[in-house]
């Protein structure tokens, strides 16, 4: 579940199609398989197919569209027989290589860690949900108490239970954000609960838009999404290069969650996961 839910089973995906595509065109003109080897490429194959989509891995609509054309059209070439058609069948197999492997390409720099501090942050403004907040008040030491404390950082946490990115920003503009730095761990109860994709890119957006006043320092984690819950995962991102929003990679958030110890639920953070929490925002605040 944590490969396909931290996106690492887009990767593993692209990789086995990639695989079966170059394994199908270097057997092109030598004797037929068997129908036990055609039998086993057809299922790594829809293996490959289901880890990219069940990844829910957010990309461009007009990419997706391309991508899937190309992988039916090499079907389809396979099925009409590739021997008689060698010029179109060597086309589709080339379009197909590249594709994928840009669509790699493109994915790996959401990966990556991004740099979220030219110099040590002293104050920071935490807007969250109960990940952050904690479910019960002296239940455990949440991630920004445990923050400030260890590492002497002036904090507002706005962080609440069952807190949405709508109701997340009725509370920023009540309270008021105080400080430049802003962590933003918003979005679980949006997709768990009622929420439209709609009505979260709505919502996601006037937020982002209140926090980004007076040129402030925004940091989002990414939402781990569950299969098939990609739109979300694309108004993320769309917002976040909108509004040039540091976003953490999702792998990272998730390989907390995925310790069975740092959570009570399989979601809210046990104490060990509060400590966790800390340490990379502590990580992300600093100069690397």
């Amino acid at each position: 579940m944590f490969h396909i839910i931290s996106g690492d089973a887009f990767f593993s995906g692209v990789a086995v199609l990639l695989a079966v595509v170059c394994y199908r065109w270097y057997h092109r003109t030598k004797t037929i398989d068997s129908a036990k080897v055609r039998l086993l490429l057809r299922i790594v194959f829809l293996g490959g197919l289901i880890g990219v989509v069940f990844s829910s891995t957010p990309m461009p609509l007009w990419f997706a569209i391309l991508l899937t054309g190309l992988t039916l059209a090499w079907c389809g070439t396979l099925w009409y027989g590739a021997t008689r058609c060698p010029g179109t069948y060597r086309a589709v197999v080339m379009l197909m290589v590249v594709s994928w492997s840009l669509a790699a390409a493109l994915e790996f720099p959401w990966r990556q860690l991004p740099v979220t501090a030219t110099a040590p942050v002293n104050a920071l403004t935490v807007i969250g949900d109960s990940v952050s907040a904690g479910m019960e008040e002296g239940e455990a030491e949440t991630w920004p108490s445990l923050l400030s404390r260890q590492h002497d950082i002036e904090i507002q946490d706005l962080s609440h239970v069952g807190e949405t990115a709508g109701s997340a920003l009725k509370r920023a503009k009540k309270a008021g954000i105080q400080h430049y730095y802003v962590i933003v761990e918003i979005g679980g109860n949006d997709i768990l609960g009622s929420t439209s994709p709609s009505q979260f890119e709505i919502d996601l957006e006037s937020l982002l838009s209140e926090l980004r006043r007076e040129n402030r320092q925004v940091v989002m984690f990414e939402l781990p999404l569950i299969p098939l819950y990609h739109r979300y995962g694309m108004t993320q991102r769309r917002l976040a290069k909108k509004y040039e929003v540091a976003l953490v990679p999702k792998r990272y958030f998730l390989s907390i969650l995925a310790d069975s110890s740092a959570t009570l639920d399989s979601i809210h953070l046990s104490q060990s996961g509060h400590q966790r929490m800390s340490d990379l925002v502590w990580r992300l605040s600093r100069p690397r």
